[in-house]
């Protein structure tokens, strides 16, 4: 996994396969896959894999997010945010650390640092990206 080298992390909680779809709130402790399509929140400590074919949309709080589906929404990770090159992201982000690999997609606002700007009562910083073209 890309991810195992940052601490012993990576237990595999749950999968959503492809051609599954689940709607509503979404707990987990270590490492949930998404390759199905998820709406509602999403709620962890641990890791969150969006696979190639996977879509959530949605709410998500999670410690690290590696995209290489599709999300919509909002997410805050704690730690990283990882968009692969095959990965489309149509949300507003909140993280200390962003990773965007050449030819992925992003679209939305990003805020960057250790405490949230909310909290800190600062504005948060907004990089928005110029877009020639959906994928």
């Amino acid at each position: 996994m890309m991810f195992k080298s940052e601490g012993e992390r990576g237990d595999l909680n749950g999968f959503l396969d492809a051609g599954s779809q689940i709607e509503g709130d979404l707990h987990f402790d270590d490492t949930f896959r998404v390759d199905g399509r998820l709406s509602g929140k999403v709620i962890s400590k641990g890791d969150l894999v969006v696979g190639d074919q996977g879509r959530v949309e949605g709410e998500i709080h999670v410690g690290r997010i590696f995209i290489s589906g599709t999300v919509r929404g909002s997410v805050q990770a704690v730690q990283r945010v990882e968009i692969t090159a095959r990965g489309k992201v149509h949300a507003d982000l909140e993280t200390p650390s962003l990773i965007i690999e050449d030819g992925a997609f992003f679209e939305g606002r990003c805020s960057m640092g250790k405490e949230s700007p909310q909290a800190a009562g600062e504005r948060p910083v907004v990089a928005r990206m110029p877009l020639n073209q959906e994928r």
